[in-house]
């Protein structure tokens, strides 16, 4: 399962612009979800004239699933400026990339939990780091889609848009800079993201209990 923490309200009205499409995924982030403050938030939204639609559904990691649950609802996401998910990482990147000229925000920040994750069949992956970075990111992940989970830019050895651990991979950080490009926020590049706190990771917490 996936434990799910919503993110502050004010990191989440931060970074949202103009009008706003709610989705809220009920598939493994259901464990330990603060759905009280999420629904605080989407009121709060919704009053203030900002949220022209919301989709609560299953499992938003599956496109094929996502794309008929949305197919009804593309009038009111055209209107919105930005897309909003409460849901895993690997949720967020399958909407950022389905809805491709559009803003996706996260509002969560994922935890590992063992057991099941998802029902996705495609090669996304959420390194349930707990400091969700997609935001900053066009939807694309700087943890898993680096060889070298740089949050910061890419590293010297990325030649051709190529990775240096994995000639056969993208450059994570060169697709990020394409996607921002295309959504006109290359601005966001401008302001490297903070050092990540890597002590919300579940293996380092595993070798501080075995150091200890």
């Amino acid at each position: 399962m996936l434990m799910t923490n919503l993110k502050s309200k004010e990191d989440i009205l931060s970074v949202l612009d103009g009008k706003v499409f709610i989705l809220n995924c009920h598939g493994c982030k259901e464990v330990r979800f603060p759905e009280e403050e999420a629904k605080e938030l989407q009121k709060e939204l919704t009053e203030a004239g900002r949220v022209t639609g919301a989709l609560t559904t299953d499992y938003i990691c599956n496109p094929d699933n996502l794309q008929v649950r949305l197919r009804s609802r593309m009038n009111e996401i055209a209107e919105a400026d930005t897309v909003l998910v409460l849901s895993c990482g690997v949720g967020v990147q399958t909407v950022a990339d389905l809805l491709e000229d559009k803003r996706v925000i996260a509002a969560c920040d994922t935890i590992e939990l063992p057991g099941f994750q998802g029902v996705t069949p495609l090669e996304y992956d959420c390194g349930q780091c707990g400091e969700c970075f997609l935001n900053l990111t066009g939807g694309i992940c700087p943890i898993t889609a680096c060889s070298k989970s740089l949050v910061n830019g890419p590293c010297g050895g990325t030649k051709c848009g190529k990775c240096e651990v994995d000639p056969g991979m993208e450059c994570g950080w060169e697709r990020i800079y394409r996607k921002l490009e295309k959504l006109g926020r290359l601005d966001l590049m401008r302001c490297p993201t903070q050092l990540h706190n890597w002590t919300t990771d579940d293996a380092t917490k595993e070798c501080k209990e075995t150091d200890n």
